[in-house]
């Protein structure tokens, strides 16, 4: 693209017709400083002008839509209020809008000015009346496009109107969208059915049809998706082809010993799993796998016997957690595995004292420490591995970042790294957020595991649930958990906090039972005593927020209350409770609402009605979209403008498919014709996935 064409495109919004230094200022609050900003501020709805009537076509009690010019317009003082009523010329009658208790909706009405009427019309001689419409101020043209046009809706700030910008942008667009640079090669539009850019941002704006719009949808859709898929695969190829490891096999002897440490029968997705993982590590290509595993499927063990093999060719693993609570759980796992074998675990946690610290560093710089456990302290600063083979990360999605942690021993190889998560992931996040890796799904329980039963219990069963908590307790000698979403009070949630429920029950419900309280904010000597308090049975009942969400595991604990449950996501409700049901008791859960509302009504019945992680986080991902679900932006991944995991999975599919075909054909992106989508996907992703020097 031409410098002239480039600086014509970054001409400042202020210069172009219509806007002004007012409207400028303005624009520029909503992140829109340049021409170009703004054909790319594409409309967040559109009113369809083919569902214009005639006064003579109206028909009572359906939604129409009429289009004509303010006449003239009253205010009357009524029973039930002030009323404005306005009254709209539409050519061949006369349509009455009132409004009542509205006195502001006058401040934008003026003689002849073209609005658009939408409600529900019914005859009162001599006019034909809208209750109440949904009132939209044309400019001179809006209705004078084709028929079937489309009306664009843009989002606005204070000063901005829906007119202005519309004609704006029907300004513009003639002068503008023919100066865009087309990324895509001409047979690959047509072989993908994907509109020309210039066309489609003029169709994006200002459609003619339902058709046109759906394409040029698709082809913005197709193009935000297609470049992150680019980068992915690119990532991918060079992990392949730039980094190497040294190859970790297994043998049947090596096979034999790892088992005996099991006390227990490996489940099939178990083993399925562990294949996958060892044919990684047998290779000179480092590992780079997600395994995915529901709430108790066995994942630490599938670790386990990872870190055996490292160990087992001499190499040393690590074994990173989100936090100490999950840090220590999965050290007493390990440690309670290999109670009495030679393998030496060592713990790396923050708060250990220097004498300790520099002992552990020590052990790990002579190779006397064969498996490190830990937070993300491993990485905070220098650690003298002395041959580092495996780098386990626990829950990834919750450090935060999308890059893997750089652990090297030496700088040679890189070690293989596992990442896990129990928060099952749909697919079509899997295939943008964890992209670059390969997948291992783990479903089902362990022998023995029994499922929880779940209850949605109204404010007039807490009684009765309590009496069944205080009577599991005392007779069969069970734990308990009450989760709620909050440390203290606060006026902006209504929701109830963990203060106010520990004194509420410590001194009712509970009255004479041993209960521990357990938040975030404790220092870590606190929330260690009380989760081995709690372990050990010395607390009956933990009153806590959810610090216990992840991989705490207290076989006793079989009962659960979740407060304010309407206040958490599916997915955090499935880890919450699978917290219970962990020894071979089964579990019972029941959850409370402090605001229901039809939405968290409809959301807790699909939870109480499946213990399938995996179908609970794709109707998660339907309610709360895949960037509040598994914080995308917090992996590194600038936001989407158009695109929607939930809406177009198919198109992720496609994308991914047409990235894997082009980066295979051609791995650098260094035929001509690919210069400008290489250039594009380098300017979005190429620092986030640190894609380096590509070609």
């Amino acid at each position: 693209m031409s410098s002239e064409i480039v600086d014509f495109l970054r001409t400042p919004v202020q210069f172009l017709k219509g806007v002004g230094s007012f409207r400028g200022e303005r624009l520029n609050r909503m992140g829109i400083s340049r021409a170009f900003d703004l054909l790319f501020n594409f409309p967040r709805d559109y009113l369809d002008l083919t569902d214009r009537c005639e006064v003579n076509q109206l028909e009572e009690g359906k939604i129409q839509t009429v289009v004509g010019s303010i006449d003239s317009w009253e205010s009357q003082l009524t029973r039930r209020g002030q009323m404005q009523a306005l009254f709209v010329n539409c050519g061949n009658g006369f349509v009455k809008a009132i409004w009542f208790k509205m006195p502001f909706i006058v401040r934008e009405f003026a003689r002849d000015r073209r609005v658009m009427l939408t409600g529900k019309p019914k005859f009162d001689h001599p006019f034909w009346v809208m209750m109440h419409p949904q009132i939209t101020y044309l400019s001179d043209n809006d209705d004078e496009a084709e028929p079937e046009s489309f009306l664009p809706i843009y989002s606005l700030t204070e000063g901005i109107k829906q007119h202005h910008l519309r004609k704006i942008m029907r300004e513009m667009l003639p002068a503008y969208a023919s100066k865009l640079e087309e990324v895509f090669p001409q047979d690959f539009l047509i072989r993908h059915q994907l509109l020309p850019i210039e066309n489609a941002v003029k169709a994006i704006h200002f459609p003619t049809s339902k058709e046109e719009l759906f394409f040029a949808k698709r082809r913005f859709v197709y193009q935000e998706l297609f470049i992150l898929q680019l980068g992915l695969a690119i990532r991918r190829l060079q992990h392949r082809t730039k980094l190497k490891a040294t190859p970790l096999p297994t043998n049947r002897t090596i096979d034999v010993r790892i088992r005996q440490r099991f006390s227990f029968q490996l489940t099939e997705s178990q083993e399925k799993a562990i294949k996958e993982i060892l044919d990684d590590m047998s290779k000179a290509v480092p590992m780079n796998r997600l395994l995915q595993g529901d709430v108790g499927s066995g994942k630490t063990v599938v670790a386990i016997y990872a870190m055996l093999v490292a160990a087992a060719n001499g190499h040393q693993a690590v074994f990173m957690a989100p936090t100490e609570i999950l840090a220590r759980q999965h050290l007493r796992t390990i440690n309670r595995i290999l109670e009495n074998s030679r393998v030496n675990v060592v713990p790396l946690l923050g708060g250990q004292r220097p004498t300790e610290r520099a002992s552990i560093l020590q052990e790990i710089a002579t190779g006397a420490a064969n498996i490190i456990v830990g937070t993300q302290a491993i990485v905070a600063s220098e650690i003298p591995f002395q041959k580092l083979g495996l780098v386990v990360i626990d829950e990834q999605h919750k450090f935060g970042v999308m890059q893997r942690a750089a652990l090297k021993s030496n700088e040679k190889f890189d070690p293989h790294y596992l990442v896990m998560t129990a928060t099952p992931i749909p697919r079509s996040v899997a295939m943008t957020v964890f992209g670059d890796l390969d997948v291992s799904v783990m479903r089902g329980l362990p022998p023995g595991r029994q499922k929880v039963i779940t209850y949605i219990s109204n404010p007039e069963d807490r009684t009765k649930w309590w009496d069944f908590v205080t009577r599991k307790i005392r007779e069969n000698r069970w734990q308990a958990y009450v989760v709620v979403p909050l440390v203290e009070e606060s006026e902006n949630f209504d929701a109830r906090s963990l203060n106010e429920v520990y004194e509420q029950l410590s001194n009712g419900e509970f009255a004479g039972f041993k209960i521990g309280i357990l938040h975030g904010r404790m220092s870590t000597e606190e929330k260690d005593r009380i989760m081995f308090d709690f372990r050990t049975g010395e607390i009956e009942i933990l009153v806590a927020t959810t610090v216990i969400e992840v991989g705490v595991d207290v076989p006793n604990a079989n009962i659960m209350t979740i407060e304010s449950a309407e206040r958490f996501g599916l997915s955090q409700l499935h880890q919450l409770r699978g917290r219970i049901g962990r020894g071979k008791k089964p579990g019972y859960c029941t959850v409370f609402t402090s605001s229901p509302n039809e939405e968290s009504q409809k959301r807790l019945k699909v939870f109480a009605s499946t213990s399938d992680g995996f179908k609970l986080a794709e109707e998660d991902l339907k309610i709360r979209g895949a960037g509040d679900l598994f914080g995308t932006q917090q992996h590194g991944i600038p936001p989407f403008k158009i695109a929607d995991l939930v809406r177009d999975r198919e198109i992720v599919d496609e994308a991914r498919r047409d990235a894997i075909d082009m980066v295979t054909s051609d791995p650098g992106l260094a035929n001509p014709e690919h210069a400008k989508l290489r250039r594009q996907m380098l300017k979005r992703y190429g620092t986030v996935l640190n894609l380096g020097d590509v070609g």
